[in-house]
């Protein structure tokens, strides 16, 4: 993603929210692109993939060691939108409501 095009996008960009396809070879390789630039890195885990539970899970484990935020969807929406007080919060609180979809990532005996 950090190509010439992409770069001139990111120049006064401080944080930056990943989700993507194959965890572990485009966003980890992303992410430490983006690390090393400068950029605070949010990684959506509930948001990226992998052909494999575990290339997914070391690789989020591999970003975050590099220094990368791991966060859910939900999470990241309600951050984004900032509070309640928010015009479209009752809007964006609709969506989130419906639980989302096991992704695997914590096994049921650990919660």
């Amino acid at each position: 993603m950090c190509v010439p095009p992409a770069e001139s996008h990111l120049k006064n960009v401080e944080n930056v929210i990943l989700t993507g396809i194959e965890a572990h070879v485009c966003v980890l390789q992303t992410t430490y692109d983006l690390l090393e630039r400068g950029h605070n890195v949010h990684i959506v885990v509930d948001a990226v993939s992998s052909r494999s539970a575990t290339d997914r899970h070391f690789a989020f484990k591999q970003m975050e060691q590099a220094g990368a935020i791991l966060t859910t969807s939900e999470a990241t929406i309600l951050g984004l939108v900032g509070g309640s007080d928010h015009p479209k919060f009752k809007d964006i609180q609709k969506l989130i409501m419906t639980s989302a979809p096991d992704t695997g990532l914590v096994p049921q005996s650990k919660l």
